[in-house]
């Protein structure tokens, strides 16, 4: 499903400042996007995928603000996938699979065992020029 982001029929992308608001700006604006999208917000997928979305956000802003003044999040959905991914401008590439294994801290540690224990799918791409991530979240609906 990583990649499939490109072919789902409904997007939307968001800039903000790398602050502490963004958590809530990001959350609020991806349910306004579900319910336009007719995902009910009491679809079984949609608060863990909004937590995930949270503490990613989180991340950027506790780890990256620094040298990424802005986070972009990215919003897709189909009729079977939902998939969000979260873009900032600091080079560290975290692994996110090692978080399932212990060896990671955290926030990632529990993305990650809420990706798969939906059946879904956590991959970082790197920018071209390697001085930012996207972390990419895709989850079955």
């Amino acid at each position: 499903m990583a990649g499939r982001s490109e072919t789902l029929p409904h997007r939307h992308v968001l800039t903000l400042p790398n602050q502490s608001a963004a958590v809530r700006v990001a959350r609020q604006t991806a349910e306004q996007a579900l319910i336009e999208w007719g995902i009910g917000l009491r679809h079984p997928t949609v608060d863990p995928a909004l937590l995930i979305l949270s503490e990613l956000v989180t991340n950027c802003v506790r780890h990256a603000s620094p040298v990424s003044p802005q986070v972009t999040v990215i919003y897709a959905a189909g009729t079977d996938c939902l998939a969000f991914a979260v873009h900032d401008r600091h080079p560290f590439q975290p692994s996110l699979y090692a978080s399932v294994t212990g060896t990671g801290a955290g926030g990632l540690g529990t993305v990650m065992e809420l990706v798969l224990g939906l059946g879904g799918t956590a991959v970082v791409r790197a920018d071209a020029d390697a001085l930012g991530k996207s972390i990419w979240i895709t989850l079955p609906l």
